[in-house]
C-alpha cells in the first residue's frame, strides 16, 4: 500500500505497517479483502495511520511508535495496531526481512527532542500568510 502524502522515513514506516497489516489480517481475520489484501478494519486502521503519520509533529526525525513520547493514537486504535504489531512482528523476520530490520535499526535511533505544542508537519511544510 502506497501512501500519496508520505515521503522518506515516514512513507517506509507506513509501508513496514502495511506489510504487518497484511500478515495479520490474512491470518487473523475473516471476511472479504481488498485489493490491499486486508479487511475493511484493517484498511481503517492504515487510513487512519498514515494519517497519523501525515500529522507526525517529529516529521522525518520521527522516532518509532514504540518509542515516541507523544501518543497520537486513540485508545482502540492503538490497542488494535499493537496487537497487529505483536502477532505480525516476529513474521517480519521471516516474511519481510529488509523491512524488519530497518524498523530494528530506526527503534535503536536516539528520540529528537520533543517538538513545540502545537506542531505539525502539514504546517511547517506550508507557506504562512503574510500579516498585514
Amino acid at each position: 500500500m502506497k501512501s500519496a502524502n508520505l515521503t522518506g522515513r515516514l512513507a517506509r514506516e507506513h509501508r513496514t505497517m502495511a506489510k504487518m497489516t497484511r500478515l495479520y489480517c490474512q491470518a487473523q481475520c475473516d471476511g472479504r479483502r481488498n485489493d490491499a489484501g486486508v479487511c475493511p478494519a484493517c484498511d481503517e486502521l492504515l487510513a487512519y495511520a498514515e494519517q497519523k503519520l501525515d500529522r507526525c509533529p517529529y516529521g522525518e526525525e520521527k522516532p518509532t511508535c514504540g518509542n515516541c513520547p507523544i501518543h497520537c493514537y486513540k485508545p482502540a486504535q492503538r490497542q488494535q495496531a499493537r496487537g497487529i504489531m505483536r502477532y505480525a512482528g516476529p513474521r517480519m523476520v521471516l516474511r519481510h526481512p529488509l523491512a524488519a530490520v530497518q524498523h530494528i535499526l530506526d527503534s535503536r535511533r536516539p528520540v529528537p527532542e520533543r517538538p513545540p505544542m502545537q506542531a505539525n508537519r502539514r504546517r511547517r511544510s506550508r507557506p504562512r500568510p503574510l500579516q498585514p
